[in-house]
């Protein structure tokens, strides 16, 4: 029997959070304060910056704000996916030649190994694996979009990338249908809520200041104001990605996307022999609507996608609650995926936001002459993209402060890169709901027809999409 929506958790932020605890908040800010460098924002991104800038100069007076408690957003909600995707990097190509967006994807897959060796460093245990990221097709058309899919990654210097048939794809996870896959060992699995408690601790531990139930309502050059208190100080830094759109004046600056996750209760041996999944890699798929997926350390299987992508307004979930029809599509891909898994009971479903600015492009900046800064809309690539930008919004800081001077993060291609607003309501929620809409219609059609082509719905959908 398939699960009935009284057995499933729904919501409670995240499963993640639902098997290792949720944490002790940590006290909010007691009144106005001063700091050489303040963080708005208690996810990845807030505390790699933190933690770089901490390790570079000790003596940093850093104070980190946090709405409700770090990793309350998508650092504690993601799909585990720790890998070397980066959103924009075509564009980048474009707008700065091949050999800087190359640059730029050397840069991503050294994070996998960096987020690897702090987490070994400093005693996290995060429940890491790298088993890489396989990425399989279902279809002839999804075939031949994986094809240039692995030829346009082979181009941008990825010569370790490895190319399957239906046989070796089943040898690895034996996903019913697949007729193709390509894998990279450029990605590793993980516990998104271990991970980012382990790194608060350490941050924390380092001396940095770390004030949660602190809303920070507004940003200005100098101070960043809460209802506790202003915190003044030369640098204030944004790293509230999805939850942007939440601060006075940012509505349209990026667009939180909602995506959503189930996971399973744990797989038996005998289901497990099923699946196969021996190298525990990330999976992700090459539908226009696509799912990722990861064989958690306990035995389940956590699998995500788009279900209701856009909330009118710009507005957030509350807890990580999701819809019970979105539920019941993740379930149904989890089944077409995995035939064998029809009974398997879903024990916790969540959402959470990502932050998409207009022309998915992630970015990094440093407003020199306010010292304001910015780091976000990864797309769904943001925990690994994350830590890239930690580590360069350090290197800007550094760099305006006189404290060093330029590195080779501070020269790649998406630092300072503008981006336009999104459109107004309610053209902004028309023209997600339509453009998600028309991606589930193409991979319908790709489906029926088992043509080559990829669906001319696709094509409009991109270009409504910005992509």
């Amino acid at each position: 029997m398939s699960s009935s929506a009284h057995e499933v958790v729904n919501g409670g932020v995240s499963f993640w959070y639902a098997d290792d605890g949720l944490p002790a908040v940590r006290e909010p800010l007691a009144g106005d304060a001063d700091a050489d460098v303040v963080i708005v924002g208690g996810g990845y991104t807030g505390l790699w910056t933190a933690y770089y800038l901490k390790k570079a100069d000790p003596g940093l007076r850093i104070t980190l704000l946090e709405q409700r408690f770090c990793g309350y957003g998508a650092s504690g909600r993601n799909g585990g996916w720790l890998y070397n995707g980066i959103a924009g990097r075509d564009r980048y190509a474009a707008l700065h030649g091949r050999d800087a967006a190359v640059r730029l994807q050397r840069a991503m897959n050294d994070t996998v190994g960096e987020v690897v060796r702090v987490t070994e460093a400093e005693g996290i245990d995060a429940d890491v694996h790298r088993g890489g990221v396989l990425e399989v097709a279902r279809t002839p058309a999804q075939l031949a979009r994986l094809k240039d899919f692995h030829a346009h990654e082979l181009a941008y210097g990825e010569q370790d990338r490895e190319l399957y048939g239906a046989r070796e794809t089943a040898g690895r996870v034996r996903v019913a249908g697949a007729v193709g896959s390509s894998w990279t060992p450029h990605g590793a699995r993980v516990h998104p809520v271990k991970l980012v408690k382990g790194l608060a601790a350490v941050v924390e531990a380092l001396g940095v200041e770390i004030r949660e139930s602190t809303p920070v309502t507004e940003i200005h050059a100098g101070r960043a104001v809460t209802p506790y208190g202003t915190v003044r100080a030369p640098y204030v830094l944004r790293c509230t990605e999805g939850f942007t759109a939440a601060l006075k004046g940012e509505k349209r600056t990026w667009l939180p996307m909602n995506s959503s996750m189930i996971a399973t209760e744990p797989l038996t041996d005998a289901q497990w022999a099923s699946v196969g999944w021996d190298g525990r890699e990330t999976l992700g798929d090459m539908a226009h609507a696509y799912m990722y997926a990861q064989r958690t350390a306990d035995g389940r299987i956590a699998l995500g996608g788009r279900g209701v992508p856009y909330r009118y307004g710009s507005r957030t979930d509350h807890d990580g609650r999701t819809q019970p029809a979105t539920v019941e599509a993740l379930r149904e891909i989890l089944v077409r995926f995995f035939p064998a898994l029809a009974g398997v009971r879903i024990a916790h479903a969540w959402s959470g936001v990502l932050g998409v600015p207009r022309d998915w492009c992630a970015t990094v900046t440093l407003d020199r002459s306010r010292g304001l800064g910015w780091a976000g809309g990864y797309v769904g690539s943001g925990v690994a993209t994350a830590n890239l930008a930690g580590r360069t919004l350090c290197d800007l800081v550094r760099l305006d402060s006189g404290a060093a001077g330029p590195t080779e993060l501070t020269g790649l291609p998406w630092v300072g890169h503008k981006v336009r607003r999104w459109e107004p309501e309610p053209l902004r929620w028309l023209g997600v709901q339509g453009m998600y809409a028309t991606y589930r219609a193409a991979d319908r059609r790709e489906t029926e027809r088992h043509s080559a082509g990829s669906s001319r719905l696709a094509r409009i959908a991109d270009r409504v999409a910005g992509r």
